[in-house]
């Protein structure tokens, strides 16, 4: 659906449009359009109506909402695209905004006997029948009653805001609507930003609060928008790293001269933009490799690889996440036939985020050599073997028995120092300790530094054997956060499996958390989820199996 064009807001008799859904799709066929949303105010009465009537033609119907919402006591718009509108808590919430809206028409019609307009609320329904009744249908009842001679005139006499008619309907806040969006598994998009007349400031601030609680899109192509507020629009979308979205806001009779696809004859939603927002919707499965997707031989089985290419080709991403240094991972993707386009693989337990592809780091965070300086005077002083890292080396004091068990494992090329912190003077992804016997003392070494790195640096076990030393933006949580946010997929679409307790900030951060079924106890209080199988008999291939049926 690369070519071609779409429009991403419209409207059906469903709420206040003058169209049927089924009118509605023949009219877009007409019109070229490769797809459109349906977007009733409130309401998905319409949407089962237009899907159904568009199965078998050239068109696809994008299932969606416009929620009314409230801040700082504006009305603000919330689209959801892709809505599951069958989910129960869903169907409920809208069932609920449905019903405060009726009582509120209920009170409107009782205002109106009494300024002498002779209406019920069975009166409209009887009039705009299949309708969600809204202020336009009251214009227009009134219009077609010769109680008014316009609807501006109904709007400023009857049912304008602070006319006497008027009664405002409980609302939700923008950032109630994004949730339900998201939890009802949709898109959520802020419509047309710049009829709000907010001014450029507090837009901003309304867009970086929305952004904060899961606004993935935002309406820059919109029929009233003239070409500078799109750039400007455009813009601001960029600054929050949002996806755009388009739509006419098309209401057939009810607004004069709008058109469907084009507006007021100029506006131009190309299905590239669809396309963005549809990859918004796959699943990230962010896997740790030791004791999680490989196997006790450090490989992936030939069941596993089938499982994650059967996932991948539906779309989805799988991103490796390791407290591996970066040329381990990338020689454990060789070996196991793990590389695909687009990959992303986390390094060093969140210190890299790495690129594939282009081969560049999209983000990284290093201790100081300053850090490195003072930690490993300590290790020494407690006799607790450490080494850091360079980007291709191992980087240590002398040969160990520590670290020819690491590299057993860990294939990396060994540079010998006495002095590693001034090796670095750029510092180090993280600082590995290690101790082959006694895990206690290093939790001791752990207790010594604990004031010092006290919200600067994170202290995590990778097994019994390794303690690993941090930045404090680093961890495997917070890459999780990261990688969401730079394919603009919503947590809530995320899935985190492994096995350790390097693994629990991304089991928290996810979607879904799952912890492998040979994974420490602590991994397992923190899942959603515990595997039936562990890692040597493909615990995560039920996970590979039903994502690749989404």
């Amino acid at each position: 659906m690369k070519n071609g064009i779409v429009d991403l807001h419209v409207h059906s008799t469903c709420s206040d449009g003058t169209y049927t859904p089924e009118e509605l799709v023949d009219y877009a066929l007409k019109k070229g359009l490769r797809a459109f949303a349906l977007t009733d105010h409130d309401t998905t009465e319409g949407l089962d109506r237009a899907i159904r009537y568009a199965e078998g033609r050239d068109i696809e119907v994008v299932p969606g909402i416009e929620f009314s919402t409230e801040y700082e006591s504006r009305d603000i718009h919330i689209l959801g695209l892709y809505i599951d509108y069958e989910k129960k808590e869903f169907k409920e919430q809208v069932q609920a905004f449905i019903d405060s809206r009726t009582e509120r028409n209920r009170k409107m019609c009782a205002n109106l006997q009494k300024a002498g307009v002779f209406v019920t609320y069975e009166d409209l329904l009887s009039s705009f029948p299949g309708s969600t009744i809204t202020r336009a249908h009251y214009a227009r009842y009134l219009l077609e009653h010769g109680y008014v001679k316009s609807i501006a005139e109904a709007f400023d006499r009857y049912v304008g805001d602070h006319c006497p008619c008027y009664v405002p309907r409980e609302k939700v806040t923008p950032a109630q609507a994004i949730d339900l969006i998201l939890r009802a598994d949709g898109i959520p998009i802020l419509a047309h930003p710049l009829l709000y007349r907010m001014g450029r400031g507090r837009l901003e601030k309304l867009v970086a609060s929305l952004k904060e609680a899961g606004l993935i899109g935002l309406e820059a192509v919109y029929s009233t928008n003239t070409p500078s507020e799109e750039r400007e629009m455009r813009r601001l979308a960029e600054r929050y790293h949002l996806l755009i979205s388009g739509g006419s806001d098309f209401h057939g009779a009810n607004k004069p001269k709008l058109d469907l696809a084009v507006g007021y004859g100029t506006l131009f939603i190309p299905a590239g933009i669809l396309e963005d927002l549809k990859k918004s919707r796959i699943r990230l499965v962010f896997s740790d490799l030791d004791g999680t997707l490989l196997n006790r031989e450090s490989h992936v089985s030939a069941k596993t690889g089938k499982a994650v290419a059967s996932m991948l080709q539906k779309g989805h991403r799988l991103i490796l996440t390791s407290g591996r240094p970066l040329n381990s991972i990338l020689e454990v993707m060789e070996e196991a036939s793990l590389r695909y386009p687009g990959m992303l693989v986390i390094a060093n337990n969140g210190s890299l985020i790495y690129d594939c592809d282009k081969k560049g780091a999209l983000a990284e965070f290093r201790l100081s050599a300053a850090d490195l300086r003072y930690l490993i005077k300590e290790a020494d002083k407690m006799g607790i073997y450490c080494h850091a890292y360079s980007d291709t080396h191992i980087i240590a004091k002398k040969q160990a028995e520590e670290l020819v068990f690491y590299t057993q494992k860990i294939h990396l090329p060994v540079t010998f120092t006495e002095d590693i912190a001034a090796a670095l003077p750029e510092g180090s992804f993280k600082l590995m300790t290690i101790h082959l016997t006694d895990k206690t003392k290093l939790e001791a070494f752990r207790e010594q530094i604990a004031e010092y790195c006290k919200g600067r640096i994170q202290i995590v076990f990778s097994n019994d054997y390794y303690m690993e030393i941090l930045p404090i933006q680093a961890g495997k949580g917070n890459a999780v956060r990261f990688v969401c946010e730079y394919f603009h997929v919503p947590l809530n679409r995320s899935y985190a499996c492994g096995d350790a307790e390097n693994d629990i900030s991304m089991l928290q951060a996810a979607g879904i958390g799952i912890a492998m079924n040979n994974g420490d106890e602590s991994v397992k209080q923190a899942a959603d989820f515990v595997t039936q199988e562990d890692n040597d008999h493909d615990g995560l291939v039920p996970l590979f199996e039903k994502l690749a049926e989404l």
